[in-house]
């Protein structure tokens, strides 16, 4: 099936998403619903500005049913108390009907968030499945623990599941990063509702269609369509529900646990803003840096919270280094994301893409240069795309190199010493990715450890495994998602201890 997608042209992709069939509503209790109040929201594809869905507009009483549903499947033990080698076999089903739905869910993304076709089908899905499965082999292999006492006592400290847990995810890896949080917290034994941005709720939708068709209990796993004001928060202070595990913004996750404690103390798990820094040194390998650097920040649009925005660079190779990033973007192609030669796609709505420009206009109002790109791109076509832009002359103070843009746009500040590139680097209220570039081990090692980040890589960037936790310092979150370590965030422990004779 790979191989024939990958042999489509851009009119076949279309017409492929012409003939698709959207479905915009929630999924409670093993169900398709309507909104209870029967209000829908229209969702504008960022391709072309035109509407290609209706989605149910989610609200209280619709969480209240969704958390409800969840409860009750929790309370009854429908997945909790299965055996772990059927939890992992329904896991794994879970995975490979994933696979098998690659088209549908490929464009469902596509056509939601704008971006390039190939890239749902080779990443987006891919991974989203492989995460179900990675999680669903830790089930019949985790292992309680025996406690160190003395001879006639006994203690367990065994892991329980926590309950309801409130998923909210964004809309730049809607699949992703929903599978990061669904994989582990599945596997734990809880009941899960999860919200998707409004901006991207049609591959949440079909995932929990396809969960249920694996053999996941009604209730367990239930997706509510709808904004963030109106089915988001009720949520993250919903009384019933145990833990909100969260991915956004900085902004919105100070809500999140401001609301966990306006309700029942509820867990919070946050994975939010970054604005990354490159630390490039005067020896480094020029061209590969460029690369990693371009890469970094210009695929998926920009739009990706560990997105490499910021470019330390010594003040001796900084006009060789725009220069070698300059000739790499020009081979990153910026188009429709039905076409497979496209490697940037559309920036997610709107007014995202005037908040991007408006921070360009801010840079140059504060004295920075535009080295190249700058302008919106195919504004005929109704979609929203910007052109992949390099903004020179950037000093520690101004707004973009202090603020999240979430776009396609990187500043670049020159710096003298190692001292002075990571004062600058490490200057920020964000903490969730960095990276140095050196010919040095020793430069290496001290500005790795030094570097206040969730990930740190050294001549390379948005490396990733499954393996390895994800997520940050600072104002960029707490908690991982990924590897084992993302399993005990959804679980309690408990200790039983027992006295004998």
């Amino acid at each position: 099936m790979t191989a024939n997608l990958h042999g489509r042209d851009r009119a076949a992709w279309a017409a492929a998403a012409a003939a698709l069939s959207i479905e915009g509503r929630s999924f409670i209790d093993g169900r398709l619903v309507d909104a209870a109040s029967g209000r829908t929201f229209e969702r504008i594809s960022p391709i072309d500005g035109r509407v290609i869905a209706k989605i149910a507009r989610g609200e209280a009483a619709d969480v209240d049913a969704a958390v409800a549903s969840a409860r009750t499947a929790f309370e009854r033990g429908d997945w909790r108390r299965t055996a772990p080698k059927e939890r992992k076999r329904v896991l794994l089903r879970f995975a490979e009907l994933i696979r098998g739905d690659l088209e549908r869910l490929a464009l469902l993304e596509t056509l939601d968030v704008g971006k390039p076709i190939l890239n749902s089908v080779n990443v987006d899905v891919p991974f989203a499945a492989d995460c179900i499965a990675y999680y669903a082999e830790f089930a019949d292999k985790l292992y309680d623990e025996v406690a160190p006492t003395a001879g006639n006592e006994l203690a367990l400290v065994r892991r329980e599941p926590l309950g309801v847990i409130g998923a909210i995810v964004p809309w730049n890896y809607p699949l992703i990063i929903s599978a990061w949080k669904l994989g582990p917290a599945l596997l734990a034994g809880n009941s899960v509702v999860l919200k998707p941005a409004e901006q991207s709720s049609l591959s949440a939708i079909r995932l929990a269609e396809l969960a249920f068709e694996a053999g996941l209990p009604p209730g367990v796993l239930n997706v509510v369509t709808g904004y963030g004001e109106e089915a988001g928060k009720p949520l993250a202070l919903h009384p019933d529900v145990d833990m909100i595990s969260f991915t956004g913004s900085t902004e919105v996750g100070k809500l999140m646990m401001r609301y966990a404690g306006e309700s029942n103390m509820k867990r919070v798990a946050l994975e939010c803003g970054g604005k990354s820094p490159h630390v490039v040194m005067a020896d480094a390998d020029i061209e590969a840096a460029a690369s990693g650097i371009a890469w970094g920040i210009y695929y998926n649009m920009g739009e990706t919270c560990h997105a490499g925005s910021r470019v330390m660079v010594h003040e001796s190779v900084r006009g060789k280094l725009i220069a070698a990033i300059e000739k790499v973007a020009a081979t990153i192609t910026l188009g429709h994301p039905f076409d497979p030669a496209t490697q940037m796609g559309a920036l997610i709505d709107q007014g995202h893409m005037q908040r991007v420009l408006g921070y360009i206009d801010s840079g140059v109002g504060e004295g920075a240069r535009v080295a190249f790109g700058g302008r919106r791109a195919f504004e005929a076509t109704g979609g929203y795309y910007v052109e992949a832009t390099v903004l020179d002359d950037v000093t520690p103070s101004m707004r973009v190199a202090r603020e999240e843009i979430f776009g396609p746009v990187l500043v670049v500040s020159p710096f003298k010493t190692e001292a002075e590139a990571l004062a600058m680097a490490n200057d920020s209220i964000y903490g969730l990715a960095a990276a140095v570039w050196t010919a040095d081990m020793n430069v290496a090692h001290r500005m790795s450890n030094a570097l206040r980040g969730g990930t740190v890589w050294v001549n390379t960037y948005d490396r990733s495994s499954l393996a390895t936790p994800f997520g940050g310092f600072k104002q960029s979150g707490f908690g991982r998602d990924r590897s084992p370590h993302a399993i005990d965030k959804y679980v309690d422990f408990k200790t039983i201890w027992t006295a004998y004779k």
